[in-house]
């Protein structure tokens, strides 16, 4: 199903949002200082040609370990993100999202959108796995918390 979805949403506006990232991340390698960001744009723009069977999730939750990405250092460069080109690109998931809601059939796709304004606006810190690789990591990472609670209790 989710092959169909991804052909689907590929024809029907995938591409539109997809070169829209890839646009942003050349605007970002061309700016030096934003090669970082240019880098999580490519790799947010494949995610977003073929959303359907995969998930954006913190990478600290994937590793279980802090980066330069999940701490501080990220805090600040999704500010920085958030001021530059998170806004715009998360009012066009947005409008894409309430527009496809209008429609039966476009429900999913909505969704889809409405999922990609979230790593819009906060792409750093986060990495792109399948649906069941996400699903492991938070349950994992939650079992681990719950350890640590009963150690503590």
């Amino acid at each position: 199903m989710s092959t169909l979805g991804n052909i689907l949403w590929f024809i029907f506006g995938g591409v539109i949002m997809g070169l829209t990232w890839w646009l942003v991340s050349l605007i970002c390698f061309i700016t030096i200082i934003g090669i970082p960001w240019g880098r999580a744009c490519f790799v947010i723009g494949k995610f977003s040609f073929f959303p359907f069977g995969q998930e954006a999730i913190d990478r600290s939750m994937l590793s279980d370990e802090k980066d330069i990405g999940s701490g501080a250092l990220g805090v600040i460069g999704n500010i920085i993100w958030l001021i530059f080109a998170g806004l715009p690109l998360a009012f066009a998931h947005l409008t894409l999202a309430l527009a496809l809601f209008l429609t039966i059939i476009g429900i999913p796709f909505g969704i889809q959108h409405a999922k990609l304004i979230g790593i819009s606006l906060i792409p750093i810190g986060k990495t792109i796995v399948t649906k069941e690789v996400a699903a492991a990591a938070r349950k994992a990472h939650a079992e681990k918390i719950i350890a640590q609670n009963q150690a503590k209790a």
